[in-house]
């Protein structure tokens, strides 16, 4: 895509003053995008999804229908984020006793390259690493590693992914190679790296 192509926001979208959108970037119907955020280029903002004031939301995100990415978290470089999953940004709310403002919000981030699958929830405080990806209907409690696939309530690792999406089998001397990328991995200490 053009460096230089304007960002489009549907008729039925709602994109408030203060907001930085980045080339070649789509805003879809019913989305709302509140002021202070900063969307890279290439982004897809699906129907329904709504971003809150002061989020930052790097290049070639795609972030599908009916999602909220509420103040406080931060999506890196080629993010997707599945169908109707859910972030939180308040560890212990209660309308009663409401808490207001950036400083009561737990910071999340999600790292370059990370899939966050259909209705997942990922709560407030956590870091998914670099190519996470996190299955479906997950809900993640914790710090997930660089190239950890997860599943489950709560989310725990039951394997490892490349950066081009592909489960990795290591052999006997904990290496692995994706044909797909055409890159090399090492799982050593119980985390997985990119082998030069």
């Amino acid at each position: 895509m053009s460096e230089n192509k304007p960002p489009y926001v549907n008729q039925y979208a709602v994109v408030d003053d203060g907001v930085e959108l980045g080339s070649g970037t789509k805003v879809w119907h019913f989305s709302h995008v509140q002021s202070g955020s900063k969307i890279g280029n290439n982004v897809i903002l699906g129907q329904n999804v709504n971003v809150g004031n002061n989020v930052t939301i790097g290049n070639f995100v795609k972030i599908q229908n009916n999602v909220s990415v509420y103040e406080g978290v931060t999506l890196e470089d080629y993010v997707f984020c599945g169908p109707s999953m859910v972030f939180t940004n308040i560890i212990d709310p209660r309308s009663k006793y409401p808490q207001v403002g950036a400083k009561y919000y737990l910071k999340t981030l999600v790292k370059e390259g990370a899939s966050l699958g259909a209705n997942s929830t990922i709560v407030c405080g956590n870091t998914i690493g670099r190519f996470a990806f996190v299955g479906a209907g997950s809900v993640v409690t914790k710090d997930i590693p660089d190239f950890a696939l997860v599943v489950g309530n709560p989310a725990r690792i039951i394997g490892w992914m490349s950066e081009a999406g592909v489960r990795l089998k290591f052999d006997e001397n904990g290496e692995a190679f994706c044909e797909k990328s055409g890159k090399k991995y090492k799982f050593e200490n119980d985390i997985v790296k990119e082998v030069e």
